[in-house]
């Protein structure tokens, strides 16, 4: 692919690909000249051009104007299309159309790499691929912020039982198998050893043969990896591992929207782990073919096109838009790394909702009504540090995949915290000028290179336009489904090309949760009382005296 400017416009000229041309249409006041075999640009549209040349240079040569590159040999390679599913896919939920064939697809390979962007439901996709083969038991290996989500997404799209391993199982998991109670079972990446090795006969510099595996791991017909770039470096104990659980399984599924991430050799392991080298010759022929030159990347469209050809197929956003729905919303449940301070704030909730509810008198039940917020409010605060933890490993994550996205928050503390972490990322707060804001608007709309806003959920939830991105996430969120919406909107709104996905971060057993259900459950309490706090604290303080009254009950059935 080459970009040059000629006068005011861009002329980019490639050898034919559906997906290139999709995204060059995607731009406002693009032209093709059929003669010249040649699309135009405006050049005051460099940003957006700037952002799919960044997109695709993963396997395409980009070059501008008359850099110098090494240009792989003019070859032609035909992507094969995914086929389609003919038969049930046997979940609870009906797929998307592009969702079948990447299910078609996996049933096809076996043992294969899900490359589609995120939001476009990898997960959905190879929980109904081990399903409908009845690849069971089935073991997900995922980031630890990840965990009770899988659990979740196989009782909600299949009839299967999910277990989250934990040290109460270390030595019994495998009765719950056998006894036909639990088929899925899943581990985060740092506990591997803890689960499934016996020793290692080497303190220090040991390999995978120095590893000895418990003899559970061959009850496995099927591993899940989630996240899988993880697994770019051969050397870390999570490849190891993962390579020596995966040996001689019939199904290996690797989920990750950023398969290279610096350059063709962090595919290595990957492939090595799916038991896929040898259709690449090997790794001495791989990294001699695919890793030469300056950039250690050479012969990509080839690696592109025999990826495609045996283990690997990617789908982005743009070309399933037809598919998707405006807007997508998630539930992402986590958990809060400070449980006990939790567990005495809501003592002190409890304390003052049954006051509340024993209040007989009108005016000291609206003291108490003010109060019973007050502490409510100050649990919420306290389930939102604890959520920051698994919020970052998330973002980190999503990251890699070069994807922009917007966090919305309220609390100053936890806004400071994903700063600290994220030092490059702009925010929109309480705390900064007009000015100061709209610099940080402007970046995260025109930088490709400003990849995270943090937004105040008063301060940014409504007016501002944050198109840049289709990935909202809330790590708090307002008590209404209408401010909800509102935050949403930044994203979703004129300017979007697509579809634009919403995460919820709730941790799980806090208020969370409680607060989830009444936003969905009572979606109209703000329009219904016309926009009156008064009457919105009472609605609430009544709702949520009503929800911790209650027993326990499933609280799955809530989303």
């Amino acid at each position: 692919m080459e970009i040059v400017l000629r006068s005011n416009v861009y002329e980019i000229s490639f050898r034919y690909k559906p997906s290139i041309v999709n995204r060059i249409k995607s731009i406002d006041g693009r032209k093709y000249h059929p003669n010249r075999k040649i699309w135009t640009v405006p050049a005051s549209k460099r940003v957006e051009l700037e952002r799919i040349a960044y997109q695709i240079r993963q396997f395409e040569n980009v070059s501008w104007g008359n850099e110098q590159q090494n240009k792989e040999e003019d070859i032609a390679y035909s992507l094969p299309e995914l086929p389609e599913l003919n038969r049930n896919h046997e979940l609870k939920i009906s797929p998307y159309p592009y969702q079948l064939q990447g299910i078609a697809r996996g049933v096809e390979l076996k043992r294969f790499m899900n490359c589609d962007e995120p939001g476009l439901g990898k997960t959905l996709q190879s929980i109904a691929t081990v399903n409908l083969e009845n690849a069971f038991p089935c073991l997900v290996i995922c980031p630890s912020s990840l965990k009770i989500n899988w659990e979740r997404e196989w009782h909600k799209f299949t009839d299967k039982k999910a277990m989250v391993l934990s040290d109460k199982v270390r030595d019994t998991w495998t009765f719950f198998w056998q006894t036909s109670m639990y088929q899925v079972f899943i581990v985060n990446y740092e506990s591997l050893k803890k689960y499934f090795v016996q020793r290692i006969k080497k303190s220090s510099g040991w390999t995978l043969r120095d590893v000895e595996f418990r003899n559970s791991i061959t009850l496995f017909k099927s591993v899940i990896i989630d996240e899988s770039h993880r697994c770019k470096s051969s050397s870390t104990q999570q490849s190891k591992f993962c390579k020596g659980i995966c040996a001689g399984k019939p199904y290996v599924i690797e989920l990750t929207g950023t398969p290279v991430v610096n350059k063709p050799k962090d595919l290595i392991p990957q492939l090595s782990i799916l038991g896929r080298m040898d259709d690449f010759g090997g790794y001495k022929h791989f990294v001699e073919r695919y890793c030469s030159g300056p950039r250690e990347a050479s012969n990509l469209k080839e690696l592109n096109y025999k990826l495609w050809n045996t283990c690997m197929f990617r789908r982005e956003k743009s070309l399933v838009l037809k598919d998707l729905p405006d807007k997508i919303r998630q539930v992402m449940t986590c958990e809060v790394s400070n449980r006990q301070e939790y567990q005495d704030a809501e003592r002190d909730v409890r304390e003052y909702l049954q006051k509340y509810k024993q209040a007989d008198d009108e005016k000291i039940a609206r003291a108490l009504r003010g109060e019973v917020m007050v502490k409510i409010n100050i649990l919420r605060n306290v389930s939102a540090r604890g959520k920051v933890k698994e919020v970052i490993e998330f973002v980190k994550d999503f990251r890699e995949n070069s994807q922009k996205i917007i966090l919305f928050c309220s609390l100053h503390e936890v806004v400071d915290e994903l700063k600290s972490c994220f030092p490059t990322a702009v925010s929109v707060t309480g705390r900064e000028s007009q000015e100061e804001k709209q610099r940080a608007v402007d970046a995260f709309q025109n930088d490709p290179d400003t990849d995270i806003i943090i937004c105040s959920i008063k301060a940014a939830g409504v007016g501002l336009t944050l198109t840049a991105s289709s990935n909202v996430a809330f790590v708090e969120f307002p008590w209404t489904y209408a401010d909800c919406c509102q935050c949403e909107d930044r994203a979703h709104r004129i300017g979007q090309k697509s579809s634009v996905t919403c995460y919820y971060f709730l941790g799980r057993k806090t208020i969370d949760e409680k607060v989830y259900k009444i936003i969905q459950t009572k979606k109209n309490i703000a329009n219904a009382v016309t926009g009156a706090t008064e009457e919105i604290e009472e609605n609430i303080v009544d709702m949520m005296a009503n929800i911790f009254s209650q027993e326990n009950g499933n609280e799955e059935e809530m989303f």
